[in-house]
């Protein structure tokens, strides 16, 4: 069927001045099929059913918007932890202010390095996950990353890394368009913990790919920064092999439009997979999405979907997650719920939870609610002394709980805490 005239000149005038990048045979080839598939498909317009709660305009627009720089009074998040810094300003590698990438257990490079090698173990995973994670939902816009990313990193664990990965993304120009794209390959039986933290450009495209292997642990902790003008859309694919273990949690703060995307595929028995996330949103301009789709290809597979937002003063909030489990997928755990707190009722959350089960021995379930801070907990807490503004931020730390528990570092899920006390606090 040909594609809606509307979807056409959307996708014209967003490539009508695009080159894409050259390099290695391999990586050429990858981004000429990922190009292919943009025109394919088109990019997406308010009338795609996964979009119809996000306006994605200012996403496929030829040119970022501005957004003006957030002076951030805050020390660096993570700061604390003995950690591997690989920093980024405006979707710029920055080596100088970049730790040394050589460490025990993990190889790492720039993805601009790997793609002008002409054998590289990369050429299996890049742009092969997002290719896979196109069906059933067409997702354009994670193809148009594949094909015009440049700058990013390539990181391969092959045994226990004892530092985190810290991707640290700078925000330095108000006009700045930064596409990365990160490429993660966890050998059997090893493990790797992936920080990224900044809010990188004033329209910032991010995609990651991540293979886990046999008995393989990824363990990732998202932050997206604090710059009230930003767009983001973020991609995460991955697939995850028997016995191994994914975990991934975003925290996001601030941004006009943030949307983040999560499409993984359980393909190996006994494996495990877990995504959360926890938005905190002040005004109507802040518009905070997250798109979930998770499969389930194996037998006695466990899968958890956990994401709270606090929205106030017109924020939006929305979430839309799936649990597909496959024929053959028996004894599958899957476990879906989503929940907005509501400070006022200018706010709205807009779900769409769903499961779609072709298996007939499984545990699944699913769950949505919105509403406002409980009164009755909160006269329990007045009564006791305990000022207004102290209440109302006790219970909503109290309602994100359940969201950063699946943060498995607990020192860094204390950190988030830390800093979601004090957005809290400035914000009464």
């Amino acid at each position: 069927m040909a594609l809606a005239q509307l979807k056409i000149d959307t996708t014209e005038a967003r490539l009508a001045d695009v080159e894409i990048p050259q390099g290695a045979a391999w990586g050429n080839a990858a981004r000429a099929d990922a190009m292919a598939r943009v025109r394919r498909m088109g990019l997406p317009t308010r009338r795609d059913e996964y979009w119809k709660y996000t306006d994605p305009a200012s996403l496929t627009a030829a040119d970022a918007q501005e957004a003006a720089l957030f002076e951030n009074d805050e020390g660096p998040l993570f700061d604390a932890v003995d950690r591997i810094k690989i920093v980024f300003v405006d979707g710029v590698f920055d080596p100088d202010a970049s730790d040394d990438l050589t460490a025990e257990g993990v190889e790492i490079e720039r993805l601009a390095d790997a793609m002008t090698t002409d054998i590289h173990w990369a050429k299996d995973v890049y742009g092969v996950l997002e290719a896979r994670g196109q069906k059933p939902v067409e997702r354009s816009l994670a193809a148009l990353n594949t094909a015009l990313a440049t700058d990013g990193v390539v990181i391969r664990a092959t045994g226990q890394v004892s530092k985190p990965i810290n991707l640290i993304y700078l925000h330095k120009a108000v006009s700045s368009d930064a596409i990365l794209h990160n490429v993660v390959k966890v050998e059997a039986g090893a493990e790797v913990t992936l920080l990224e933290t900044g809010p990188a450009a004033a329209r910032f495209s991010k995609l990651l790919e991540v293979e886990v292997a046999d008995g393989g642990t990824f363990h990732h902790v998202c932050t997206q920064g604090r710059d009230h003008e930003r767009r983001t859309l973020t991609h995460c694919f991955a697939r995850i092999g028997a016995e191994a273990t994914f975990k991934s949690f975003t925290l996001t703060f601030n941004g006009v439009l943030t949307r983040n995307e999560c499409i993984l595929e359980i393909v190996g028995d006994d494996a495990v997979a877990h995504v959360a996330g926890a938005c905190v949103g002040d005004g109507n301009d802040f518009h905070h999405d997250d798109t979930v789709f998770i499969t389930h290809d194996a037998v006695n597979c466990e899968s958890r979907q956990v994401f709270k937002k606090v929205l106030r003063n017109g924020a939006t909030g929305v979430f839309q997650g799936k649990i597909l489990v496959k024929q053959g997928a028996q004894k599958t755990d899957g476990y879906q719920i989503s929940q907005a707190l509501l400070l006022d009722e200018d706010s709205q959350f807009l779900a769409k939870p769903e499961l779609e089960i072709y298996a007939d021995d499984v545990a699944c379930s699913h769950g949505s609610t919105s509403g406002a801070i409980d009164e009755t907990a909160l006269f329990y807490l007045r009564s006791r002394g305990v000022p207004l503004h102290d209440a109302r931020n006790l219970l909503t730390l109290s309602f994100l709980a359940e969201a950063l528990q699946e943060i498995a570092d607990d020192g860094l899920a204390e950190d988030l805490r830390d800093r979601l006390e004090g957005w809290l606090s400035r914000h009464s």
